[in-house]
């Protein structure tokens, strides 16, 4: 039976939480904004999820502001603190997910400075260099706080400390990390936050945008008020309500999720370096999310792998052209050379993992490593992406 290992690409939808937002699929499918009986339910239905969102994260309520998802919510962080006609400089780093990236790139073009900070051999952010820069002149810092490919935790709130001191906004993506470790707007210190209900099992389609009190945004997009104008449209009721179990879920089981998925990465981790001499485990030993593992395995490539071992789905960061592959820019940023790179695979555990799961993965994919090795014709497809 296949096992799924590809849990920071995305998660599937908990049954507790495909049961909260049914019923706004059914009977109340009313408008929030309505004054009658089905958009009072709905609009209460909102209010009770944005509290459970923002319980997770030690936030109020009212500076919660549910978007499309990690993506939309990034570039209204991004783009909507520089959207006043001043052009100051961005503050980011080389280890950014696209989300944070892109809207990056678009604002150099308007004539926004962006310096990228380089990161360290163990996968973390030089936060000695982001400082220096920060203290150069920044408006903006906006920096991933656990790197999606990797899973090591950035030092978010040391960064932030120092652009505060400096009069700069600080932004985290925390798409990945949400759900997994705790986090705390308070303790990184952050003036705003994305997060992605995919990585946390609720439906695709639906984030949310912290933004503390106070902090002035702009809207992206024009339309009505809702959402307090940030993000306006009529707001995707059932999803908004999934979100909100899935957050109110997550505070009450972090604990133990953290406390389950860590042994069954170590575990995964341990077998794979028993039967594959020379694997190598990318980032940091213990700054990193509890589920998550990103590692090289030795002469082959890392597509290659999964190609041989269909049973596991897991994700590589190699791109595939016509005639050749490109290693994880993300690992060539951290010194490691293409060759090694090409041999990366992602491997991210879930709450429905189980140790059997973790102990056939890894045979599965020793196998298959002894296999490309020794030249197998490799014929089965597998997919680039990794979110």
């Amino acid at each position: 039976m296949p096992v799924y290992l590809d849990y920071n690409a995305t998660t599937p939808i908990l049954p507790e939480v495909l049961e909260a937002m049914l019923p706004f699929l059914r009977e109340e499918f009313g408008n929030p904004s309505s004054s009658h009986a089905l958009g009072r339910h709905a609009h209460e239905a909102v209010a009770t999820a944005r509290a459970h969102v923002a319980a997770l994260i030690g936030a109020e309520p009212d500076d919660i502001v549910f978007t499309s998802g990690g993506t939309e919510a990034s570039n209204i962080a991004i783009r909507g603190t520089l959207s006043d006609g001043t052009k100051q400089p961005i503050v980011t780093s080389v280890l950014e997910h696209p989300a944070t990236e892109e809207p990056c790139k678009l604002l150099a073009e308007q004539g926004h400075a962006v310096h990228r900070i380089r990161a360290h051999a163990d996968g973390r952010i030089d936060a000695n260099a982001a400082i220096a820069a920060i203290r150069a002149g920044a408006g903006l810092v906006t920096l991933i706080h656990a790197q999606n490919e990797t899973g090591v935790l950035q030092p978010v709130a040391e960064i932030a400390a120092a652009a505060h001191d400096n009069g700069a906004l600080v932004h985290a993506d925390a798409a990945q990390s949400v759900g997994k470790v705790a986090v705390d707007v308070d303790t990184l210190r952050v003036d705003l936050l994305s997060i992605a209900g995919h990585k946390l099992y609720a439906p695709k389609g639906i984030g949310a945008l912290y933004v503390r009190r106070g902090t002035p945004l702009r809207p992206v997009l024009r339309g009505a008020g809702q959402e307090r104008g940030v993000r306006p449209g009529t707001e995707n009721v059932a999803a908004i309500v999934a979100l909100g179990e899935a957050c109110r879920l997550a505070a009450l089981r972090l604990r133990d999720r953290t406390h389950d998925m860590r042994p069954l990465a170590k575990a995964l981790l341990d077998r794979l370096e028993r039967e594959v001499p020379g694997l190598t485990l990318v980032g940091h030993p213990t700054e990193r999310l509890p589920n998550t593992l990103n590692v090289l395995f030795p002469g082959v490539s890392g597509r290659a792998v999964l190609a041989a071992c269909p049973d596991v789905m897991a994700s590589t960061g190699s791109a595939c052209h016509a005639d050749r592959e490109e290693a994880s820019g993300v690992l060539r940023a951290l010194g490691i050379p293409e060759e090694k790179a090409l041999g990366a695979v992602r491997l991210s555990v879930g709450v429905i993992t189980t140790m059997a799961d973790v102990e056939a993965a890894a045979a599965a994919l020793a196998q298959a490593w002894r296999e490309v090795s020794r030249g197998a014709r490799i014929t089965q497809p597998v997919t680039d992406a990794l979110p």
